[in-house]
């Protein structure tokens, strides 16, 4: 059995681009994202206990303060348990072979932008083209109202 040393960031960049997704990559990129998958279960957590652990009494002015913290709090946990999902479809697609590849294009992402968003699903020019679609559709679903 063989013990592999993760890549440093550098040492990835550094790589020629016909080694992208090589096992070493690949290696590199299932450790940040279970690294991070697990930060954020702790992180989840932590807004839990906090959310649950919150006095209510006082005056208007607390409860008022109360309720504005937790209000973030709730905000902060459905963010981060949205990444949950990406997380493992990230992870997923690491074990079928098509990490790193464009989901609408078949190209590669890119190791800097997966460096930046470990779950990223399209290279730079799908996601870019994705934002400009997303206004216009917003605005002919809410003119059908």
């Amino acid at each position: 059995m063989t013990v592999m040393t993760l890549l440093s960031e550098q040492q990835l960049l550094a790589m020629p681009e016909s080694d992208y997704m090589n096992t070493e990559q690949r290696a590199f990129f299932r450790q940040r994202l279970l690294e991070e998958q697990q930060r954020l279960w702790q992180h989840i957590d932590v807004l839990k206990r906090d959310i649950d652990s919150g006095d209510v009494s006082g005056d208007e002015a607390d409860k008022a303060a109360r309720e504005e913290d937790l209000r973030l709090l709730f905000r902060q946990l459905d963010r981060e348990s949205r990444l949950l999902p990406k997380m493992t479809a990230a992870l997923a697609r690491l074990e079928k072979g098509d990490y790193g590849y464009c989901l609408e294009t078949g190209e590669p992402i890119g190791l800097a932008r997966l460096l930046l968003r470990p779950t990223a699903e399209l290279c730079i020019e799908a996601k870019t083209a994705q934002e400009m679609r997303e206004p216009h559709l917003r605005k002919n679903k809410s003119a059908s109202f």
